[in-house]
């Protein structure tokens, strides 16, 4: 009952967040990153007994959000010409790559706090297809920059929070121009969060 509270619980939440575009087109023109980043966020509690099990922050890294990055990198390097449209040219390519999903993670207990122990984590975290698929991470790794250069790029992120990388295949078709909603699930024996991208 318990577990089902907690996806409940998060699932209500993002009732209330921005749907996004869930295709795989780069946009003609980079959005805002600002507001990209707070349209691509997703935000989760789990509570138990007593106390916070857990908060997560997810960002999913799609093209807009890639593309947004890019331009924010220029711009702060004040690139123009060639060497701008180089790095925007390399964020359009890494889409190629795996599937990204920036995680923040705090935990009342620190022991909790493991996701980049793979296997042995005490959580499960898959993305959901739109077919109700779980896909398992190809890794989960501690993003280990510093916490200002995080804070600067993930509002998000508390002070608090362990930052990893979650990668997923991307053999596995999770993006399209059909696709009505994206899951991602953190489960374990503690109870489940549910986080939601949706489509207009």
């Amino acid at each position: 009952m318990k577990h089902l509270l907690a996806i409940a619980v998060a699932l209500a939440a993002c009732a209330s967040t921005p749907q996004v575009r869930l295709d795989e087109a780069w946009p003609a023109q980079a959005p805002s990153y600002v507001k990209t980043t707070a349209a691509w966020t997703r935000d989760a509690q789990l509570h138990g007994d007593f106390q916070e099990v857990l908060d997560l922050s997810a960002v999913f890294e799609s093209p807009d959000w890639r593309a947004a990055h890019a331009e924010r990198v220029a711009d702060l390097r004040g690139l123009r010409g060639d060497a701008r449209d180089q790095l925007v040219a390399q964020a359009k390519a890494d889409m190629a790559g795996p599937y990204e999903v920036a995680l923040f993670l705090t935990t009342w207990d620190r022991r909790e706090n493991d996701l980049d122990r793979g296997k042995k984590s005490v959580w499960r975290v898959v993305l959901v297809d739109a077919q109700g698929k779980e896909i398992e991470p190809i890794e989960i790794v501690r993003d280990r920059r510093p916490l200002y250069t995080l804070h600067a790029e993930f509002p998000a992120m508390n002070d608090f929070a362990t930052a990893y990388v979650a990668r997923f295949p991307r053999s596995e078709a999770l993006l399209g121009a059909n696709v009505r909603a994206l899951k991602l699930r953190m489960s374990g024996e503690r109870g489940a969060v549910e986080l939601v991208w949706a489509a207009p």
